[in-house]
Order: structure tokens, then C-alpha cells, then sequence
């Protein structure tokens, strides 16, 4: 759930409410007998369902269009989209459920590997698109009060005594997790070890009043309640609400951590609906520099380089950019920190 929607003045109620029914829309459409699959296997209109986090929506609505009509010009077959948008864990949780998803953009590779592990993905999805699959991409940023008057320049600053700093739980949010391992990265990959980290994210989280459960409430606690002094969040998020008149005062840590987020075709889904070659052409498209430009106008990080050079201005240049990868990939971050008894429990008993 996104900054910027609450930005544009919709309620969180009702987004919500309009997001169950598209998931409801979703379910319905996929469960028909007949129709999607059957046109889709006879050469007929195809219906692809995606099913993306909350703020690719900007960027997908811009590029659904242009794919659809190319499709039709290359292959004289009409393309429909039927999408649904909400936070990353929630919408894994849905497919996973039933929700037919032909396609997947979430905002972590740990939320596509559950959904690999209940055998709808197969193995090796990474491999079966450019840049092992990450799609789009962004950084961690640390919005703060007008006028930032605690003077928040960095994480460091987050531990100091008197700031209150708002951020989700890591253990049910996602966007959560690249909070807690971009604060860890800052210590320990600027030559900090492992009790140095440990060290400074319980001290962070003894500033932290309250952990929501996911980014929707973070936000919903510091711009609606007015608790604390930073909320973390993602770069694309405020860069997205400037764009809507939103002129958020936010600061970009000069360690951060490539927030990367994965794109993957349901390999099950497709198979069922016969979708395959459109759903893996539309994934293919999402990598050209049309597509790509659309995620950058959305404030997204582009994976193309040509188009990252184009568009360079629009962001904070970073220091040292660290990955998932650097921290071992994320079945052993899991382990590491967000299991129970791990890191973050850690932190938590000693706060």
C-alpha cells in the first residue's frame, strides 16, 4: 500500500474496499470455465491477470497500453489486462490462495519463492528473464517533518536520542525488511561487524514507538496521527507523490540498499490458461526502454542502463549501493534476521 495514494486523497478504507473487490474481480474471471483459456489456446482474445504491489500501478498503467497495441499489430490478437494491486505480502498470500495470477511483480524475490514454493512457479524463474528477473528497482529514503527540525541527515542520525522513527515490523512487512537490512548495511558495510550492526539497530528501534503491521499503517501513523520524527520509506514513493504535488522533505542515505523487485510469469496459471507466450512476451517487454522509461516516470530506478543515463538527474546519486546478494540472498537473511530467536528479535528483547 502506497505514500503517494494517500497523497491523491483517498481514504486507506477505501482503497481497500475497491482493492477486495479486484481481487474478488480477479478470482472470478481466472475460475471461469471455457473463456479465458479457451480463446487464449484457440488463437482468440487473450486475458492476462497481473498482480503487482501497490505503487507499480502509475507505471503499469502507462505500459499495458503500449504492450497491447504492439501485441496487436505483431500478432493480430487483442490483449486484455485484468490487474490487482496491494502490498506485496498480501497479494503473495492471494495467489498462493487461488488468485490466478498469469504474472507477478512483487516488491521482494522472498515473497516470489513462496510462491514458487507452492509449486506455482517452477525453479530457476530467475534465469527466465533479463537481470536474473528484478524488473524494477529503487532505495531506501527517510522522510522527515517540514523543515526537518531534528536536523535528519543520515541513519546514524535515526539512533539519537529524542528521534522517533516510524517504520513497520519486519516480521509482516516486506517493504519492513529493506528498512531493517538497509539500517543493518549501513553499519556493517562500512566496515562495522556483526555486533556493531546488532548495536545500532537496537538502538534505532528504541526510538521506535510502535511497529505497524505493514507500510499502509506506517504512513497512516505519521502523517494521520503525527507520531514520530522520520518514516522510512522507498525512494520511488516520494519521488512519485512530488509528482502529484506532494513535496515530501526526505533525505537519501548515501549507504542504501538496492531495493530490487522481481518479476515472474505463474508458470501453473499460464499453463491452465494458456497464456504462456503472451504473458512471457509482455515480461520481455517490461525490460525495453518504453517500458522502462514508464517505471522511471513513476519513480522507479530503470534496470535499463541507456535509460538510466537519460533519466540520472531525477535521483540521489548513492555512495555504496549494497544488495540482497551481499547479504548472503535471502534465505539466508531470513534465517539470519527475521526468524524467530534471529536479529531482530534480538534487538527487540533488548530495547
Amino acid at each position: 500500500m502506497g505514500l503517494w495514494q494517500r497523497m491523491m486523497g483517498s481514504s486507506w478504507k477505501r482503497w481497500g474496499s475497491l482493492f477486495l473487490v479486484g481481487v474478488s474481480l480477479s478470482v472470478a474471471i481466472a475460475s471461469c470455465s471455457g473463456g479465458t483459456n479457451q480463446s487464449a489456446k484457440s488463437g482468440g482474445d487473450v486475458e492476462l491477470t497481473l498482480v503487482s504491489f501497490a505503487v507499480t500501478k502509475a507505471a503499469h498503467e502507462k505500459i499495458i497500453p503500449q504492450f497491447v497495441e504492439q501485441w496487436q499489430k505483431e500478432h493480430h490478437q487483442k490483449v486484455s489486462f485484468n490487474q490487482s494491486y496491494g502490498g506485496s505480502g498480501t497479494q503473495t498470500r492471494a495467489v498462493i490462495d487461488g488468485l490466478e495470477a498469469d504474472i507477478v511483480h512483487l516488491a521482494l524475490a522472498l515473497d516470489t519463492q513462496k510462491i514458487e514454493k507452492a509449486g506455482l512457479i517452477q525453479p530457476g524463474w530467475q534465469t527466465k528473464a533479463p537481470n536474473e528477473g528484478i524488473v524494477s528497482k529503487s532505495v531506501a529514503a527517510i522522510v522527515t517533518r517540514a523543515g526537518n527540525p531534528k536536523g535528519i541527515k543520515d541513519w546514524a542520525d535515526l539512533a539519537k536520542d529524542g528521534v522517533k522513527v516510524i517504520t513497520a515490523n519486519p516480521k509482516t512487512s516486506g517493504g519492513a525488511r529493506w528498512n531493517f537490512l538497509g539500517l543493518w548495511g549501513s553499519v556493517t558495510r562500512t566496515g562495522g561487524d556483526d555486533a556493531k550492526g546488532t548495536a545500532f539497530l537496537t538502538q534505532v528501534f528504541k526510538n521506535v514507538p510502535v511497529l505497524p503491521k505493514d507500510s499502509r499503517e506506517s504512513s497512516d501513523v505519521f502523517f494521520k496521527q503525527g507520531q514520530g520524527d522520520a518514516l522510512i520509506n522507498y525512494e520511488n514513493e516520494v519521488i512519485l507523490a512530488g509528482q502529484f504535488g506532494e513535496k515530501l522533505p526526505y533525505v537519501i542515505p548515501e549507504v542504501n540498499i538496492s531495493i530490487d523487485n522481481p518479476i515472474a510469469v505463474v508458470d501453473k496459471n499460464v499453463d491452465k490458461h494458456g497464456t504462456r507466450a503472451v504473458a512471457e512476451a509482455f515480461v520481455k517487454y517490461l525490460y525495453t526502454p518504453a517500458a522502462q522509461r514508464e517505471f522511471a516516470k513513476a519513480g522507479f530506478r530503470p534496470v535499463d542502463s541507456t535509460v538510466g543515463e537519460e533519466v540520472a538527474k531525477q535521483y540521489t546519486k548513492i555512495k555504496t549501493l549494497f544488495t540482497v546478494k551481499d547479504l548472503g540472498g535471502w534465505d539466508a537473511i531470513q534465517k539470519k534476521f527475521f526468524d524467530d530467536g534471529a536479529i531482530f528479535d534480538q534487538v527487540q528483547a533488548r530495547k
